[in-house]
């Protein structure tokens, strides 16, 4: 009895250090339980990075377009969407790749730079292009969130840092959502949640106006 207790007890000590080692790792083994169930077809319009695509639970019907893969998880980092890129891009075909990633790691810590998330992102884009040399990608910018409208400076340079990598790229598009999101020079009340972070179908309106014609071109 004494050893049965002694291997469930590392057992389950294996269990919890494992999920402290992966985190998001539930997430993921759902995406993989709902591939083996039906594994998505070619040419789908795949969506990777964090909640602000995880939550976006309309997304086909706001876009019209039943060809949306979502894989985005959790409160994702660019280092998350990295580790996880097997599961959530490359074993995909997509016809087109959208990414919302890089916010996060902003609001991770102070000691996270500008230039730390754009080599985070470059690294993340270098595997992408690798494997899927002439597949369009699509970044979307970092938002402007009431609840992290202190951090906005080092959102702003994530941003420009981002966009002047891209803009020496082939087949890739900066979608600048930023602006589009601010009355008066601050965040829009009224297309937040309760949070003040994650966005409510006013905010997604203002993506589907910039994204639609990349969507549904």
């Amino acid at each position: 009895m004494k050893k049965l207790l002694l291997y469930l007890s590392v057992f389950l000590f294996s269990l919890i250090l494992n999920a402290q080692e992966k985190p998001f790792w539930n997430e993921i083994r759902a995406f993989q339980k709902q591939d083996s169930i039906q594994k998505p077809q070619d040419g789908m319009l795949l969506f990777i990075g964090s909640s602000s695509f995880r939550l976006w639970n309309d997304v086909k019907e706001d876009f019209k377009n039943p060809n949306i893969l979502n894989r985005a998880f959790g409160g994702a980092t660019l280092l998350d969407v990295i580790r996880y890129q097997q599961d959530v891009a490359l074993k995909y075909k997509p016809k087109k790749i959208f990414i919302y990633c890089g916010e996060n790691d902003v609001a991770s810590s102070d000691k996270v730079s500008p230039k730390m998330v754009l080599k985070r992102f470059k690294t993340l884009y270098k595997s992408l292009r690798n494997h899927f040399p002439e597949t369009p990608i699509v970044f979307v910018s970092l938002k402007p969130a009431i609840s992290r409208w202190a951090i906005k400076d080092r959102m702003i340079a994530t941003n420009k840092l981002i966009s002047s990598y891209l803009s020496r790229k082939k087949n890739v598009v900066f979608v600048d959502i930023w602006d589009k999101m601010l009355e008066n020079g601050t965040p829009k009340k009224d297309i937040f949640k309760e949070d003040n972070l994650h966005m409510n179908a006013k905010g997604y309106a203002i993506w589907v106006k910039e994204m639609n014609s990349l969507v549904n071109d």
